[in-house]
C-alpha cells in the first residue's frame, strides 16, 4: 500500500512510500494480539504485595478462653484472621508474574496490530524529524501542523533520536520509540501511529 509523505509543516511532498503488504496487510490474529499485550502488561507488574499473616502480626498468642463451656466459638489466638487486627487469611505475596511468549508470535502480534491501523487509515507517515535542541513547543507546533495535537499519538522514529523524545516527554497523550522497540500495546493504545521514513525500514527489516 501506498503512503503520502507528509512534512513537519502538515504539508505533503513529492514522495511515496510503499508499506510491506506482508506486515501492513495482513489479516490481523486477535489471539496473538490478546497473548502478547497480556505478556506486555503482566512483565510491567512489580509484583510487590504483600499482607501480613497470622504469623507476622504482634500479638499475644495467650489462647483467649477456655476450649469449651462458653457457649462460643473456640478462639486461639488474637491474631486470628477473623479477628480485627488479626492477620489477613491468604493474603497477597510477592510474586512474578513474568512469562514467556514464542518470539514469532509476538512478530505476527505487531504485525496484527500494524495492519488493524492501516485498515483504520491511522498510519500518518512523516519525513525524518530532527530537532536541534529538545524544544516541547516546537514538538507541540509540529503535532499542530498534523492535526495531532488532541490525539493519542505513538511517534515511531528510526533511530535514537534524544532531542524528538525529550521534547515530547512533558506530553501525556504522546510517546515516541525508536522503531527497534516498539511493541503491541503501544501501537493499539495510540490513536494514530507516526512513522518516520527511516522507521518504515527498520520495521520492515525486524518483522519481515
Amino acid at each position: 500500500m501506498e503512503v503520502k509523505v507528509i512534512d513537519s509543516k502538515g504539508k505533503a511532498t513529492s514522495k511515496k512510500v510503499t508499506l510491506s503488504e506482508t506486515i501492513f496487510g495482513i489479516e490481523p490474529n486477535d489471539h496473538a494480539i490478546y497473548l502478547d499485550v497480556k505478556q506486555h502488561l503482566a512483565n510491567r507488574r512489580q509484583g510487590t504485595h504483600k499482607s501480613k499473616e497470622r504469623a507476622e502480626v504482634s500479638g499475644s498468642t495467650r489462647k483467649l478462653k477456655k476450649q469449651k463451656g462458653t457457649g462460643g466459638a473456640r478462639a486461639g489466638s488474637v491474631k486470628s484472621g477473623t479477628r480485627v487486627g488479626g492477620g489477613r487469611i491468604f493474603g497477597p505475596r510477592p510474586r512474578n508474574y513474568h512469562f514467556k511468549l514464542n518470539i514469532k508470535l509476538k512478530r505476527l502480534a505487531r504485525k496484527s496490530a500494524f495492519a488493524y491501523k492501516a485498515k483504520l487509515d491511522s498510519i500518518v507517515v512523516l519525513e525524518d524529524v530532527a530537532l536541534a535542541t529538545p524544544k516541547t513547543a516546537e514538538f507541540k507546533s509540529m503535532l499542530s501542523n498534523l492535526n495531532l495535537l488532541n490525539e493519542k499519538v505513538l511517534m515511531i522514529v528510526g533511530s535514537g533520536n534524544d532531542n524528538v523524545y525529550l521534547s515530547s516527554r512533558n506530553l501525556q497523550r504522546v510517546k515516541v520509540v525508536s522503531a527497534d522497540s516498539v511493541n503491541t500495546y503501544d501501537v493499539l493504545n495510540a490513536k494514530k501511529v507516526v512513522l518516520t521514513e527511516s522507521s518504515i525500514e527498520v520495521i520492515e527489516k525486524i518483522l519481515n
